[in-house]
């Protein structure tokens, strides 16, 4: 069950109220007054798994890749020299 935070407009106390999601708010607050309204708080946020800390996944440079990650996407020398051959070069007339 979520705790709401409620306000009182009339004496400005600030209270808290464990309810169920569909339970209708508070009508007063505990010295009597009638106008109160829901405050609006941060959600809490619960990180499960790996990757959301930098513990996970470290790196041996600042931001620069690793050597795996360079070696997949740079095309190597010797790839580029080679001309492409195709079933018709290789044939003989």
């Amino acid at each position: 069950m979520p705790i709401y935070e409620y306000e009182c407009r009339e004496c400005g106390l600030h209270f808290d109220k464990l309810q169920r999601f569909g339970e209708p708010g508070p009508e007063a607050c505990p010295r009597g007054h009638k106008d109160i309204h829901r405050l609006l708080g941060q959600p809490a946020i619960i990180f499960k798994g790996s990757g959301f800390y930098i513990t996970d996944h470290r790196r041996n440079g600042s931001n620069a890749a690793s050597s795996s990650d360079r070696s997949r996407s740079a095309p190597k020398k010797e790839d580029e020299a080679k001309p492409a051959t195709t079933k018709s070069d290789n044939k003989t007339s």
